[in-house]
């Protein structure tokens, strides 16, 4: 960890605790205690959210998310980062005790991919699946993204989607030795992709049933399905045997809970109660700016993780 000096640790820490947070000068050795508690979920962030408060290291904001209570990361373009920096990022979280969560293993937004029986495409996808196989052993990843592409406004749909569910299963085929789970995320047309195949929760329902994968699941994004569908809770209980993931932004302005329309504070209630165990993706920006824009983020989900365990 890059040293920091004795005045601009005594500046941060002022900060922190006048929002009730804290910072440590230590590493975060295994073992040691954090100064803030863990959330009760597993909340991950991504690099560059905290970048103001920990530095631009890469290694120095996972310390500093694990000292604040964070003990999941996601970073979707960990394929793009050369692979001894993989290989730092994967062993200082397990030193930390964080756990991976997903980076995107396959998402062309403009062109027609899985909706295709072109052999090349499906060349093309399964050998992203053997690359995200490779990433994921680095970084101790059980989850990779995959989203399906644009729809091909020349064929049927019920064809599409069954040249889909078959590309998945070759997919499927590559992770399951691995042990790496993809996630299909259904993303809003509305708002931020038009024109893509995947875009409801049901829909990817029905695909993953269908693949009928142990590596082939649900990365249910709250943010996209409140302006696609609406309806959370009742979508997470009747797609909850296909779900592995769940990622939150609140709307409008994919921003922190508690900055929309996303009542997160029941909703983070309700993972809870389910038993679930996995990971809760900040896939969102942050309302604020600077260092007391993170701050805020911070406070943000320690709010909405103040919720009641009975």
């Amino acid at each position: 960890m890059k040293t920091m000096g004795r005045r601009s640790f005594l500046g941060m820490a002022g900060m922190l605790s006048a929002a009730g947070l804290a910072v440590s000068s230590a590493n975060g050795a295994e073992g040691a205690e954090s100064n803030q508690p863990p959330f009760k979920l597993k909340y991950a962030p991504h690099f560059g959210m905290f970048e103001n408060l920990a530095g631009k290291d890469l290694l120095d904001q996972l310390r500093f998310a694990w000292d604040q209570g964070f003990r999941a990361w996601e970073d979707n373009g960990m394929p793009g980062r050369p692979p001894r920096m993989q290989e730092k990022i994967g062993a200082e979280m397990a030193r930390l005790g964080m756990e991976m969560g997903v980076f995107v293993a396959c998402a062309d937004f403009e062109n027609v991919t899985f909706v295709s029986d072109d052999p090349a495409v499906r060349e093309k996808l399964v050998a992203d699946m053997r690359n995200a196989v490779e990433v994921a052993k680095r970084v101790n990843a059980k989850w990779c993204t995959v989203v399906p592409g644009q729809y091909d406004r020349k064929l049927p749909w019920d064809y599409q989607t069954a040249n889909v569910i078959e590309n998945l299963k070759y997919c499927a085929e590559v992770c399951e030795p691995a042990g790496l789970v993809m996630v299909l995320e259904p993303l809003n047309p509305h708002t931020d992709h038009p024109g893509l195949f995947l875009t409801r929760i049901p829909q990817a329902y029905q695909i993953c049933r269908a693949v009928n994968s142990p590596s082939c699941k649900i990365l249910d994004d709250l943010y996209h399905q409140q302006i696609t569908e609406g309806n959370l809770i009742p979508n997470l209980d009747r797609a909850w045997s296909e779900i592995a993931y769940i990622q939150v932004g609140d709307n409008p302005g994919r921003k922190e809970p508690g900055t929309g329309e996303i009542n997160y504070r029941n909703i983070f209630r309700h993972l809870h109660r389910k038993g679930y165990a996995g990971i809760v993706g900040m896939e969102h920006g942050i309302a604020g700016e600077g260092r007391e824009g993170e701050l805020a983020l911070i406070a943000a989900y320690r709010a909405a993780d103040d919720f009641p365990t009975t």
